[in-house]
């Protein structure tokens, strides 16, 4: 039987109030500009578009010049970036384009602090599902990471690796207690949910002395983590197994990470006892999360709708596409997932770091 709860009406309206309307439009103009902002970004990821503009001044054929691509779509390109703000007018009369110093470090530098196409192109990899999200919102039933276009795995890597450059090494390993010193002195560490092994790879580079084992349940990515670490010569000390995060192997662990996944498994309480049982008794688990507060209504901000939106593509169908019928979803904030990590058998737990777009959390045994 279904009951349906009845909440206050407001009252009926003759008309919808202009200023409201006017707002929301508003509002439409910017969402619908940037839905296809993300396209135009990926094009631009693409064709090296923004790096080459990083070069100097450029006319539309001048740029089209330098990336052997043709002048007209080039021109469009840079009219809808410069509206946008992404890219800037130098001289309106001869439509000479440049990019200032800010937009080309968000815009050119897959190894610096900020990527901004990357982003975009795990967006439009996540939209290519809507016809099979629209599915499963009727049923219920899930869609599975593996299942998406591949897009999703490289904008995602591109997405998360600039923050993990800019913070691992210099903030984040430094705040779990005693841990860098154990990586220095040849740590064991599991890096679970490891995706295409960014993450595991620059522990390998970062700690020479210390062994990795990255695990994701999804095989094509373990073949692309295993490809990336033997070209940056780190293939004999960082290993990656195809495995879900409640069954890698090893035991005695050193440190464990998890890097914005636990919050997409369908049975995230599953994976931490098994993190807890594979630990070394002073071990330490590291879990970074997506920045959010402990109430959806804490997250109704820009930050908390970027994770919204990408959740309800993304880490929802894939936690209810696997056992255990969780899907905390990427807003799932400090107390749910200390609860989890309470529940498994660890004793501590506490927020050891963040940035504007995640928390850095430290279990202990």
């Amino acid at each position: 039987m279904t009951t349906t709860q009845t909440h206050p009406q407001p009252a009926p309206t003759a008309q919808p109030d202009p200023d409201a309307v006017n707002a929301l439009l508003h509002a439409f103009v910017g969402d619908l500009g940037a839905t296809m902002h993300a396209g135009n970004a990926v094009v631009g990821h693409y064709l090296g578009l923004y790096k080459a503009l990083a070069q100097g001044l450029a006319t539309p054929a001048e740029l089209a010049d330098r990336t052997d691509t043709h002048p007209r779509y080039i021109a469009e390109w840079l009219r809808g970036q410069a509206a946008g703000g992404y890219v800037s007018i130098v001289d309106p009369t001869a439509e000479v384009y440049a990019l200032t110093p800010e937009q080309a470090f968000v815009l050119t530098d897959p190894d610096g602090g900020v990527y901004l196409p990357g982003a975009f192109l795990l967006a439009v990899g996540a939209l290519k599902a809507d016809d099979r999200i629209t599915q499963v919102f009727r049923t219920g039933s899930g869609l599975g990471w593996h299942e998406h276009d591949d897009e999703v795995f490289t904008g995602c890597e591109s997405f998360f690796r600039p923050g993990y450059l800019a913070n691992l090494t210099t903030s984040w390993l430094p705040a779990l207690d005693g841990v860098v010193a154990k990586l220095e002195a040849g740590a064991s560490v599991a890096d679970i949910g490891c995706g295409l092994g960014a993450s595991s790879v620059l522990i390998g580079r970062n700690y020479p002395a210390a062994r990795v084992h990255g695990s994701d349940y999804h095989p094509a990515s373990i073949e692309t983590a295993r490809r990336r670490a033997a070209d940056v010569g780190v293939g004999d000390r960082v290993e990656f197994e195809v495995a879900p995060a409640q069954a890698f192997s090893g035991r005695g662990y050193d440190l464990a990470t998890t890097f914005d996944a636990l919050h997409d498994m369908g049975d995230p309480g599953a994976a931490a006892r098994h993190v807890r049982e594979t630990l070394a008794p002073d071990g330490t688990w590291m879990i970074v999360e997506p920045a959010a507060g402990d109430s959806w209504s804490d997250n109704i901000n820009p930050v908390g709708r970027v994770y919204y939106g990408f959740s309800t593509f993304l880490c929802v169908p894939n936690a209810l596409s696997q056992d255990g019928g969780q899907a905390l979803g990427a807003q799932a904030g400090e107390a749910a997932i200390r609860r989890i990590v309470t529940e498994a058998g660890f004793s501590r737990f506490a927020r050891v770091a963040a940035t504007p777009f995640n928390n850095v959390y430290e279990a202990r045994p």
